[in-house]
């Protein structure tokens, strides 16, 4: 099957490319805001992938005035369609839907619009009220304008991400949402439109976002090491005296006292922590949002007892730009494989 390449600004002209193609396999969406990079382009590719040949791949690429507030960079935020259709076409889109405000919203501010509910006001919610509000209702806009059996979406929005998977479920979309994991450039900083914003000083002081994930993430790994090492030395006087014998009985104790001291999600974020309290020293400083280890189905802090996905998300401002960022962490199952 021969595939073309379209700019569709209308519903009507996206409506009249879809019913055209009768795609014959499954269709799939990318939401963009534009100012594409290589993350978006790797969501573009997943998507073709996942759809094969036959398959149909939209690109959107619109900025939604609903989701920024006041004094946010929605007037500056970058504008650059005839590159980012260049980006689609060459990573595998079949079309890009690129409606201007009036199109999307023909009557003004919508009157009917989603609410993100109690996950959608923490962390990036508190940070930013209406952020999740906004960002839901042009999604559901989105999903019911393209059309797609599955919708690709970049792990980097972790909090956006659960709650349109809780939207889709909560409101039957018929739709398979994929995470495709965030896009980093070679120093560690995740892909972001806004990265272009920074100087290179304020870039270097931005690199404590990423930096403060992954000291999390090493001292997690280092963590749950001690405690499957933990659970393979038994607690039997024989057991424990022959391992004296041998030298081991102190690693052991180390291991134990470890493994059952509390806190270790408050360790993670210590180590998370003494990075970015450094770089508030820097010149330019990191003003920090937040940082958190937190539940992804309903972004709330985790216990020390928790087990199973989690979340170490962090957000801060250098300058004048606000990033965010995350890493997916796993509690409970290091060395269970067998």
């Amino acid at each position: 099957m021969s595939r073309t390449f379209a700019l569709a600004p209308t519903a009507a002209d996206l409506h009249r490319a879809l019913d055209r193609h009768a795609v014959p396999g499954r269709t799939a969406v990318v939401m963009t805001m534009g100012a594409l990079h290589e993350g978006h382009a790797t969501l573009i590719r997943a998507a073709r992938e996942h759809v094969g040949r036959e398959g149909f791949v939209t690109v959107t690429v619109f900025v939604n005035p609903l989701q920024f507030g006041e004094g946010e960079d929605l007037d500056r935020y970058p504008r650059t369609l005839d590159a980012d259709l260049k980006t689609a076409e060459q990573a595998g889109a079949d079309i890009v839907f690129a409606p201007s405000v009036e199109e999307m919203y023909p009557g003004g501010r919508p009157e009917v619009t989603l609410r993100a509910g109690a996950m959608g006001e923490r962390l990036e919610g508190a940070a930013r009220p209406g952020h999740f509000d906004g960002m839901l209702t042009v999604v559901a806009k989105l999903l019911h304008l393209t059309r797609p059996d599955v919708a690709f979406f970049g792990q980097k929005d972790a909090q956006q991400l659960a709650l349109i998977r809780r939207m889709v479920r909560d409101l039957n979309f018929g739709v398979d949402i994929v995470a495709v994991p965030t896009v980093r450039e070679e120093d560690g900083l995740a892909l972001s439109s806004r990265n272009r914003y920074l100087s290179p000083q304020e870039r270097h002081t931005a690199l404590a976002l990423s930096r403060a994930l992954f000291a999390g993430r090493d001292r997690h790994i280092a963590l749950e090491a001690l405690r499957a090492r933990a659970r393979e030395v038994p607690s039997s006087r024989a057991r424990a005296e022959a391992l004296s014998a041998i030298g081991e009985s102190r690693a052991a104790a180390d291991a134990h006292a470890v493994a059952t001291a509390s806190g270790g999600p408050a360790a993670i974020r210590a180590a998370a922590r003494q990075v970015l309290d450094e770089a508030a020293r820097l010149d330019p400083p990191l003003e920090l949002d937040y940082l958190a280890l937190v539940d992804p189905a309903d972004f709330t802090e985790i216990g020390d007892d928790f087990t199973g996905e989690a979340v170490l998300a962090v957000a801060g401002r250098v300058g004048s730009t606000r990033l965010i960022d995350n890493i997916p962490l796993t509690f409970g199952t290091f060395g269970d494989a067998s």
